[in-house]
């Protein structure tokens, strides 16, 4: 198992997430925190996701935010926004995130949503709800 040192910041963000999600670890919890918040991005235009980015409380929750990958980062900043639908997005979540069994797309979602909502101003929180696609918007306005 990896040795990776959470601050105390990320360490709660993500102790929320796993508990919502009924997740294992805060491993897993972290995990599939990047996953949604990188499909989240995926939906954005480079500019909306600056501004959630900077629109987050803490510096190391932005930093969740932000693509760690500079090759993923410098293209998906090149291409426009994409047109993906819920149920394209949730198997997205899925099979990228080796999600544990018992755990469904939708409750990591959900954890993730509500605890980034805790994070973020109200304008951010209704920016980020206009590029999400109907399903998902219930879920984010819901939570």
């Amino acid at each position: 198992m990896a040795t990776e040192k959470f601050s105390a910041t990320e360490r709660a963000f993500l102790e929320k997430v796993m508990q919502k999600a009924s997740l294992p670890d805060i491993y897993d919890a972290r995990d599939l925190t990047l996953i949604v918040f990188r499909s989240m991005r995926d939906l954005m235009s480079t500019e909306a996701a600056d501004r959630t980015q900077a629109a987050f409380k803490d510096e190391e929750i932005a930093a969740l935010w932000k693509d760690d990958n500079p090759i993923v980062r410098a293209l998906s900043r090149l291409r426009p926004p994409l047109n993906i639908d819920t149920e394209t997005f949730l198997r997205r979540i899925k099979q990228e995130g080796g999600i544990p069994k018992g755990v469904s797309p939708e409750a990591v979602v959900i954890a993730v949503f509500s605890t980034a909502r805790e994070e973020l101003s109200e304008a951010q929180i209704q920016e980020i709800s206009k590029t999400l696609p109907d399903g998902l918007k219930v879920m984010w306005d819901q939570v």
